[in-house]
């Protein structure tokens, strides 16, 4: 089994210098590279003015991560490509391929607050879901060929390269049958330089949550994250994943292959003590995302939700705990892993506990105890990393 850290920078109220942000992400990073842990995940978030997730880059932070870390695998959950250029974003993840000896892992995402994605690109506004979507489409199909193509040429609906009607001419740059038309001398394909480290490219990942979502992963070869549901309710996700991707590949693929689930996760000697220093903390976080997305995604199968006067009016620590979290002693956090590769045959999970107002050394303290007295619980952990 495969553990991977989620670097959700947070800031509440902006208090800390941005210095010491990027210095506490360093630690955790390092910690983990130290320590057994397969990867760490960077995340794109803009105008948080309010000092929740703070990290406008993930790709640029990732950067500052390989510079620390030696052996751990960075990856971004996720690059909001719909805000990017194909072909800038291309070249930055391939030279950040090289930069990192190989370790990078891809995530790719849609953007989910209207803020974000309106103002960094009115393409990729979510209140228009089907141009959203073709806008998603397209960026990684170019990507894709920047990476693999020696030589790309691309036409689409947001997108068209090389620019139609351009010439270059240049002693040291003879023109190729592959790049040049012969008659006009219009540039007719385009290399991006440089490839990708792995070949033919560092892992994808998509963000998914939605019956879409799933089906676009699954036959775009994209492998797929989950965060929110129960484990019950993941089941069905995990198998219309596995479903759609053994179609798409002609082949039977095994129900949790190529699969991540998210958890929230905070260790501590007993279980009062993780909600005494993070319940707060991740309620409050929990009060961000579900005002824009309900509380839908945290139901169990069939579960009918009581109407209330206000929407989240349900939210609390007890209300979440049994549902998605793993607060609380190892025992009890091992226990609830156990499950999910009982119920999903999970092969990747990935948590994080840098959650709005928790002290950096609180938060440190539950990924060390996560790390000595969880991680050695699976077998298959510990015959990875000795």
């Amino acid at each position: 089994m495969r553990f991977g850290y989620f670097l959700n920078q947070n800031n509440l109220g902006l208090v800390k210098p941005y210095g010491q942000v990027l210095s506490e992400g360093r630690e955790i990073a390092r910690y983990c590279d130290l320590n057994g842990w397969d990867s760490i995940w960077t995340t794109e978030h803009h105008f948080g003015h309010e000092g929740l997730e703070v990290c406008p880059n993930p790709a640029l932070m990732s950067v500052d991560l390989a510079a620390h870390t030696e052996r751990i695998r960075i990856g971004q959950a996720a690059n909001i490509i719909t805000f990017r250029h194909p072909i800038q974003l291309a070249e930055d993840l391939a030279m950040l391929d090289h930069m990192s000896a190989g370790r990078l892992e891809v995530g790719v995402g849609r953007g989910v607050y209207p803020r974000e994605t309106v103002n960094m690109n009115p393409a990729a506004d979510v209140r228009n879901p089907e141009v959203n979507r073709a806008l998603f489409a397209e960026t990684l199909e170019v990507i894709r060929r920047a990476w693999t193509d020696e030589f790309f040429s691309f036409e689409g609906e947001f997108f068209r390269f090389p620019y139609p009607g351009v010439t270059f001419s240049h002693a040291m740059s003879p023109p190729l049958a592959d790049n040049t038309d012969p008659e006009t001398g219009h540039i007719t394909a385009l290399s991006v330089v440089p490839k990708p480290l792995q070949s033919p490219h560092p892992p994808l990942w998509q963000v998914v949550d939605t019956a879409p979502s799933i089906e676009f992963a699954a036959h775009n070869d994209l492998q797929a994250m989950f965060w929110i549901p129960p484990t019950d309710s993941l089941v069905p996700r995990f198998e219309a994943y596995r479903d759609a991707a053994s179609e798409a590949r002609g082949s039977e693929v095994g129900l949790g292959e190529g699969v991540a689930v998210l958890r929230d996760m905070f260790v501590t000697e007993t279980m009062a003590e993780a909600e005494q220093l993070a319940g707060d903390g991740i309620v409050r976080y929990m009060q961000w995302v579900c005002e824009f997305r309900g509380l839908g995604n945290h139901r169990y199968p069939g579960e009918e939700l009581p109407d209330t006067p206000g929407k989240l009016d349900l939210l609390s620590y007890e209300w979440l705990h049994p549902r998605n979290m793993l607060f609380g002693t190892a025992d009890y956090v091992a226990g609830k892993i156990h499950e999910m590769k009982e119920k999903l045959n999970l092969q990747n999970l990935l948590v994080w506990s840098s959650f709005p107002g928790v002290a950096h050394g609180a938060a440190m303290d539950s990924v060390a105890r996560f790390t000595e007295e969880v991680m050695p619980q699976f077998t298959d952990f510990t015959e990875e990393v000795t």
